[in-house]
């Protein structure tokens, strides 16, 4: 894949690496990146992976939905856009390692709590811009968040759309460590997985994420339901506006 297509796949020693690569964008998701997402998750396991790596290039991570395709009908489809890149995220069957070095933005923020390992840089930063944006929360971040980073810090943060800094990220549990190159510690954590016996990491990792993500499908489903009423409403056109008339 040319270094200059949105979205780069690559494998090595059983891990692929997932990266957004829309710098001047901030790596903002279009559907072509989202599918491209689902579809690298999806044929992980065929093709011999045994760990996947997401990254993003330049200053970002990612900052989630590209807000000019926000109304595109393809989000409509189950199978594409966000849901489509969600259901690949529940089912994938191998580790999830994150290495966030920039700002990490909506689903740059909610996609963490679906790695299994999270590495950032001190320049990294999270905001969750939902409500501000006159809607909700998505990939069971109304659960996952407050599970991870404790009720309060998750509601402020949630609510607000504070920035959170990388140090209170590691602190709060939503990363491992901090690290000075993200992405080359998540490349030997992920070949260090990649190389232990395939079947006993996998059911282990089943078990430890039935426990994490108990309650997470219920809160998809809700949140699903809930976003569907508040997009395309008063709050949110008038936000996207605002964005847009900046």
């Amino acid at each position: 894949m040319p270094d200059s297509a949105p979205l780069l796949v690559d494998d090595l020693n059983g891990v692929r690496t997932i990266t957004w690569n829309r710098a001047e964008a901030l790596n903002a998701m279009t559907v072509e990146m989202w599918n491209g997402t689902r579809d690298a998750l999806d044929s992980a396991v065929d093709a011999g992976v045994r760990c996947i790596v997401l990254a993003g290039t330049g200053r970002a991570f990612t900052v989630g939905q590209d807000l000019g395709e926000f109304a595109d009908p393809r989000h409509a489809d189950p199978t594409q856009g966000f849901r489509g890149t969600m259901r690949a995220l529940v089912e994938c069957p191998v580790p999830l390692v994150g290495a966030v070095d920039g700002l990490a933005v909506g689903f740059g923020l909610t996609v963490l709590a679906w790695c299994d390992v999270v590495v950032v840089s001190a320049a990294a930063r999270f905001r969750a811009p939902f409500v501000g944006l006159g809607v909700t929360t998505e990939a069971a971040a109304s659960v996952a968040l407050p599970r991870i980073l404790g009720d309060q810090l998750a509601t402020w943060h949630l609510l607000s759309g504070d920035w959170l800094d990388a140090d209170t990220a590691v602190r709060a549990g939503l990363a491992l460590r901090l690290v000075d190159d993200p992405l080359g510690t998540a490349h030997d954590m992920a070949t260090s997985l990649a190389s232990q016996p395939p079947n006993a990491l996998r059911e282990t990792l089943r078990m430890v994420r039935r426990a994490r993500r108990a309650g997470w499908d219920e809160a998809l489903d809700t949140e699903y339901e809930v976003m569907g009423r508040l997009a395309g409403g008063e709050e949110n056109l008038a936000a996207i506006s605002a964005f847009f008339d900046r």
